[in-house]
This record gives C-alpha cells, structure tokens and sequence, in this order.
C-alpha cells in the first residue's frame, strides 16, 4: 500500500463497476455512477482513514450515491415530449388581446350575410340546418357564406392554413374554425 490513498483508487475501478452494474442493471447508468463515486472520494479522501478497507469505503460511497439518484429520480417527472412542460408556460395575456383586436378589425371587413352567418354557426353553436332556417335561406347557402367568411377572415388577418390561431375565447374561435363553441 502507498502512502497516499489517491493511488489506491484507481485499483478499485472494476469491482466498483461490477457493483454499481450489479445495482443499476445499466452499463452507461454503471460507469455514470462510479465516476461519481470516484470523484466524491477523490475531493473527501481526507475523511478517509489510512489503514482501513478503501475498497469497502467506496463501496459505501457508490451505495449511497445510487440510493440519492433513486430517491431523486422518484420525485421527477420524465416529460420526454414536453406536455407537461408546455402546460405549466402561460402565453401573455396581451398577445389575445391583440389577436382579438385584429379579429375584431377582419370581422367588421366581412358583408353582413357572412358576419350573420358565422355569428350564427360559429359563435351561437346553431347548426347549419338552423341558421337556414332563421335567415330563410338553403343550407347550401349558409354554408357557402359560413365558409366563405371563414376564408376571408383567414385571408384579411393574412394566416396560412396550417396556422392556428390562438384567441382569447371559444367562442372566438369557432366564428374562425369549423369547430363549435
């Protein structure tokens, strides 16, 4: 034995790794933590009691450190798709208050029999059937200006199709989707 402990370590690596293997059952997860270990013993070998068993001391130290990283690791969430993280971020509000202004802008540019409609399907949640009915006009016709008005109020707020809008309401949201409120 040297007369410095540090030497020693070096010496312990493979048993180190086949404990830690034997504990994790995961090579990567393995060399993980007896680099671990090997550092913490490294920066406190001063704790270390020249004259007795390192290779038992380490083994404690790489014990305790996969016990830590359970019990860590038992309090975490794994979010590998980012669900839970995009439900606790929070647009601004000012950023619907704008959407809704522009919307507000594009719908007053609409004819009327296009504002009717889509306040009709869209807004009030009538089906197309209904709102014929109370315009006394075809389905056809409802529909027609229902989509319509859909595509203008895309085309005047100049958004792709692809693009989602994000307002501050659903009611909002079904005058410009086909989606009801």
């Amino acid at each position: 034995m040297s007369a410095d402990p540090r030497e020693e370590l070096v010496t312990h690596i493979p048993a180190l790794r086949a404990f830690a293997l034997s504990l994790t059952r995961n090579g990567s997860l393995a060399d993980d933590m007896v680099q671990d270990t090997l550092v913490k013993g490294w920066t406190k070998i001063e704790s270390f009691q020249t004259g007795t068993n390192m290779r038992a001391w380490l083994f404690t130290i790489l014990r305790n450190t996969y016990y830590s990283n359970r019990r860590k690791a038992g309090r975490e969430v794994s979010d590998v798709d980012g669900v839970m993280t995009n439900s606790l971020s929070e647009k601004p509000a000012h950023d619907g208050r704008l959407q809704m202004k522009d919307f507000r802008v594009a719908f007053e540019q609409l004819n009327d029999e296009q504002r009717e409609a889509l306040i009709l399907v869209g807004a009030s949640g009538f089906s197309y059937e209904e709102a014929a009915e109370m315009c006394g006009v075809a389905v056809g016709t409802i529909k027609s200006r229902t989509n319509r008005g859909r595509a203008r109020l895309a085309e005047i707020m100049g958004l792709n199709e692809n693009e989602a809008l994000e307002m501050t309401d659903s009611a909002t949201m079904a005058v410009v989707s086909a989606r009801s409120a």
